[in-house]
């Protein structure tokens, strides 16, 4: 796709984020830095546990909040997004409330909102169609696989309509084919909605098989030591993983991040 700076969605500046061991002793996860999401991107923080990713993710989220610097989601405080429910999240495990039904856990956010049932029922009916859950709507979650209910979870983070989609190695816990299958559902969402995609993994394939631009982070310290951008053509398919282009993406990926390393 093509990005410009004058498209930028979430901007983060000058971050600085520190906490506090139990010994006392702090730890710096980010020393100043800045970075640039663009409006309507896929775009993948990519590296190690321990590296910062889904800190930053919560920082954007105003889960956290950094002890210096600015984020800025579409042009207002991260905080002012939250309250205008700028973002869906979508967890590593899709925490589902096994008592409700798959419409009702996709309802949630929308009967906190107070949104008229009527609507509530139109959304859940076209949420659970993007997702290819339809005839589900009555069941529970321990009915479902594991990559059935991440998809209820993605329906229910898409119901309010939110302009950005935030999510934390959603498809970590899957096995290989649920989760190809996942990536190619998350794909056509992305590419139906045209929302912005913020996705943190720890996956090399996965984060160049589905971005724009891959953010690849070190640990100890955290640091981003690089960004790629992704030129593969879309629409994405399984063929493009054994292609040249895509192994030399992952080769790119490895270089920075082992030359990050070499650096401390």
């Amino acid at each position: 796709m093509n990005l410009s700076q004058d498209r930028t969605e979430i901007c983060l500046k000058n971050i600085r984020m520190r906490f506090q061991m139990k010994s006392g002793d702090p730890i710096n996860v980010f020393d100043g830095l800045d970075l640039e999401v663009y409006k309507g991107e896929f775009i993948s923080f990519l590296g190690p546990s321990g590296c910062g990713k889904t800190t930053l993710l919560r920082l954007i989220a105003d889960i956290l909040q950094p002890t210096e610097g600015i984020v800025t989601v579409g042009g207002i405080s991260a905080a002012e997004a939250r309250k205008q429910h700028k973002y869906g999240i979508v967890f590593q495990k899709p925490v589902l409330y096994d008592w409700r039904t798959v419409a009702k856990n996709v309802a949630l956010p929308m009967e906190m909102m107070k949104i008229p049932k009527k609507e509530q029922e139109e959304k859940v009916t076209e949420m659970l169609q993007l997702v290819n859950l339809e005839g589900y709507e009555n069941s529970y979650p321990f009915e479902l696989s594991g990559g059935m209910q991440q998809r209820v979870g993605i329906a229910r983070a898409l119901s309010l309509d939110s302009e950005i989609l935030l999510m934390d190695e959603p498809f970590s816990a899957l096995d290989e084919f649920t989760k190809m299958k996942l990536h190619e559902d998350l794909l056509r969402i992305w590419e139906a909605t045209g929302k912005t995609i913020v996705f943190v993994t720890h996956n090399i394939s996965e984060a160049v098989y589905l971005s724009d631009r891959v953010c690849v982070f070190t640990a100890n310290p955290a640091r981003l030591a690089g960004i790629v951008d992704i030129g593969l053509k879309r629409p994405r398919n399984e063929d493009m993983l054994i292609s040249s282009s895509y192994l030399a993406y992952m080769g790119e990926i490895r270089h920075i991040f082992e030359a990050g390393y070499e650096k401390d």
